[in-house]
């Protein structure tokens, strides 16, 4: 099967294992694991922070983050679209006690005047405080479009003009890095966290690192504690990431060309109603007929996609995809 379900399907290559295999370990509670102390300095150095902190996963590093900015009956601003919201299982109740202002729009983007617009005056008792503005790059919902980074910029001065602190969802920023040539120093910056995934594209089995000022990151090193992320001989599993960063960064673009000759192919199938942007390596086809359908026909030809609606459809392109793979899933498209 060629599986074009998401990113998060990527296997290790025999090379990443192989690093895995060799790396050196430690207990990481009690701070000694060497391969997680280097994946940690190597991520907040290569985004410009003073510290990282490895965990399990992207929903467990958003959740430390919106944990450590807000208190109990805060709200946060976020996109509808945003993974936080719609992905996370309601975290950010469950965890943080904390609610959200949502801002409409399918590409799951807001603007620095979304910002002021939904700013909540802490004069006015009936209304929760605002703490915190969490975006997400590339925005999955959003069909893998990345923020311009003026648009960062923006935002980041309403947050200031109004004390308000401000996250980044990066399950995907190596794609937006690649594809938009962006230095990601210049994240720390803009942001007061943000959340990297190495599971999806760079091909890691596992893990996220969460990025920010030592103030940070050791306030949620204990929030990581109370959720059960606290791990031991984890060097093993970080190394895979270590190994990702290092190694298969650049090689994102391959997947934005491949996603773009998918969407090509899509565009000549009269089932296809329209092809979203593809900016990087995620193909949102908007369908003439059932979204489904065609999910399940792809799939009688060994090629597994999602419905995300009635008439929308996902493809997402990564490293397991080859040249012969792409052929054939264009091929298929184009007439079935």
């Amino acid at each position: 099967m060629i599986d074009l379900r998401s990113d998060t399907v990527t296997k290790p290559t025999p090379e990443m294992m192989e690093f895995m295999m060799k790396a050196p370990v430690g207990d990481d509670v009690f701070g000694e694991d060497p391969t997680i102390n280097e994946l940690e300095r190597e991520s907040a150095e290569m985004f410009g922070f003073e510290a990282g902190l490895f965990a399990p996963s992207g929903t467990m590093t958003n959740q430390i983050a919106i944990k450590v900015h807000t208190k109990p009956g805060d709200e946060l601003i976020c996109s509808y679209e945003s993974h936080i919201y719609r992905y996370e299982g309601g975290g950010i109740a469950v965890n943080s006690a904390t609610s959200a202002r949502l801002i409409p729009g399918l590409d799951g983007m807001i603007s620095a005047q979304d910002v002021i617009d939904n700013y909540n005056d802490p004069a006015d008792v009936h209304k929760p405080l605002t703490s915190l503005v969490s975006l997400e790059n590339t925005s999955n919902r959003g069909g893998g479009l990345c923020y311009d980074f003026n648009t960062f910029r923006e935002i980041k001065n309403a947050c200031d003009d109004f004390g308000l602190k401000l996250h980044l969802d990066g399950a995907r920023v190596f794609n937006a890095i690649v594809a938009k040539g962006e230095n990601p120093q210049d994240y720390g910056q803009v942001f007061d966290s943000v959340s990297i995934c190495l599971s999806k594209g760079l091909g890691a089995p596992v893990g996220s690192v969460l990025l920010g000022s030592k103030e940070f990151i050791t306030k949620a090193r204990r929030v990581r504690k109370v959720l059960g992320g606290g791990m031991r001989q984890a060097g093993i599993i970080a190394a895979g990431g270590l190994y990702a960063i290092r190694n298969n960064i650049s090689r994102l673009a391959i997947d934005h060309e491949n996603a773009r000759k998918i969407g090509e192919a899509a565009l000549q199938n009269p089932r296809c109603a329209s092809v979203e942007n593809v900016e990087t390596n995620i193909v949102m086809i908007n369908t003439s007929g059932s979204a489904q359908e065609w999910v399940d026909e792809l799939a009688n030809h060994g090629i597994l996609c999602m419905a995300l609606g009635p008439k929308r459809m996902r493809l997402v392109t990564h490293l397991d995809i080859s040249d012969s793979d792409i052929q054939k899933v264009c091929a298929v498209l184009r007439g079935v």
